[in-house]
Parts: C-alpha cells; structure tokens; sequence
C-alpha cells in the first residue's frame, strides 16, 4: 500500500464512500504497522461536489482539462508580451473550452455549475489549481482572480501597426512640445488607481482566504460527524449481532431446559 495510489483511489471513486473507504485504507495501513501512511491518509480531505466532477473529468477523459491547462500557459505568455490581440483570442478560446466541458456533464444544480465553472476557469488561471485538477486531487472549489484575463484582454490595445490618427496629424506641421506636467499627473493617477486596485485585490484575497477557511472547518466538521455516524452504525451492528447469539442462546437452552423438565416428568410418572 503507498500514499499516491490510495488517494488515487479515493479521489477517482464514490463521493459517498468517501470518508468510509477513507477509514478503511487508514485502518488497514495502521494494521500493517505504517502509522504515518495512516495518518496522511485519515488527513485526505472530502472533495466538494463540484470538486469531484473535476476529478472524475482527470480521471475519466483528461484531454480537455489538459487543452484548458495549455491555454493557461498561452494566456500567461500573451499577458507577459502584452499581445493584445492573441490576449483577446485566448480569453475567446477558453470561454467557448469551458462551455463545451460543462455541456457534456451530466445535468446538476444551478449552484454546483456555478462552481463547477470557477474551478475550469481557475485551471486555466493557475499553474497550481491546474496541477492539482490534472492529478484529479481537488478538494475544494478552486476561486482565482480569472477576471483578470478579462480586463487585461480589454485594455491592451489591438496591434495595428499604425500610429494613432492624432499623433499623424500633429507630426506633419511640427512636433507638438511635451506637456511634463500634464504627463506627470497623468501617471500620478495611474499611480493612484493602481494602488487603489491592489488594495482591493487584498481585501478580496482575504475575504477568500476566510471564506476557504470557514469552508474547511465546516467539511471537518461534517467529516467528523460522518465519521460519529459510522462508528455509532458499526456499534449498533455489533449490538444487534450480540443480541441475536444471545437470543439463539436463549432459544437453545429454552429447549434443553424443556427437554429435561419432559424427560423429568416422564421419569417421575413412571416412578408413580
């Protein structure tokens, strides 16, 4: 038994059996004498639901979570070189790719879509969240700044070629002086909404980092009484076995007891 093909396990199997086949393979690494496999294993979180579907798209058909991980890459190259148009382009392609995935699931919620939909669009946007997918090891919903693709893509400029019209008519007759100061406040407000749009971002990144953290107490906490649950069902099975072997006893000796007390009176009839 190792750690890699346990979780493979567990992560491309039942979602309801989860927890329980989660146990049992802890368990069973703990009878062989691994207690650390053991734990690793017993610390192997549930997946959501929209988490599962992910992992069974790795498990079961990766080429399009793979096609969507490549345009990841491509996304980020295209950001770093400021191509506006291909930015553009990409952000198209992966839009109609994550549209197309979601239409061949089978039918869900509207909330479980939703999420279902963050998570395709995260592993488009991070190296790591994609990893994770294409391993079919996600836990959680996975909630990335994608709409960054979005905004990026909408204010890079298109590639023309051409110099702007007014730049044209001006460079004929003279070349226009540079107006320093008007420059200057310029970036000064760039500056300004730059720093403003970064501290928004933090605010939201920490408002997600709470919200995950909520999100992983409250599966914890649903694990643990799953968890109760099954050993109380284990427990109650037991307590009726014994409850039927002593029910059998019973019967048992009822019979010899009735068996005796025939004979008994037989003997004592005779005996008259």
């Amino acid at each position: 038994m190792d750690f890699d093909t346990v979780a493979g396990e567990l992560y491309g199997g039942d979602l309801a059996e989860f927890v329980s086949a989660r146990n049992a393979a802890a368990k069973a690494a703990k009878a062989e004498g691994d207690a650390e496999l053991a734990k690793r294993i017993q610390q192997l979180r549930k997946p959501t639901t929209a988490a599962a579907i992910v992992n069974t798209l790795a498990h079961e058909d990766p080429d399009e979570l793979q096609e969507l991980a490549g345009l990841g890459d491509e996304l980020r190259d295209a950001h770093t070189r400021l191509a506006g148009d291909e930015l553009r382009a990409l952000t198209r392609r992966r839009g109609e790719l994550v549209r197309r995935i979601l239409h061949g699931l089978p039918s869900m919620s509207d909330p479980v879509s939703r999420e279902v939909e963050a998570t395709l669009e995260a592993v488009a946007a991070d190296p790591d969240t994609a990893a994770l997918a294409l391993a079919g090891r996600l836990t959680s919903v996975a909630h990335q700044d994608t709409d960054q693709w979005f905004s990026l893509a909408a204010s890079v400029p298109p590639a023309t070629g051409k110099r702007p019209a007014k730049l044209v008519d001006k460079a004929e007759p003279a070349k226009p002086k540079r107006d320093h100061r008007r420059e200057e406040e310029e970036r000064a407000k760039a500056r300004a909404e730059r720093d403003r749009l970064r501290k928004e971002a933090a605010e939201r990144a920490k408002e997600r980092a709470t919200a995950e953290r909520d999100l992983v107490r409250t599966e914890r906490a649903a694990e643990q009484a799953t968890a109760r649950v099954e050993d109380l069902r284990a427990r109650l099975a037991e307590a009726e076995e014994r409850a039927e072997r002593a029910t059998a006893e019973l019967e048992t000796a009822k019979a010899a007891f009735d068996e005796a007390d025939a004979a008994a009176r037989k003997a004592a009839n005779a005996a008259g």
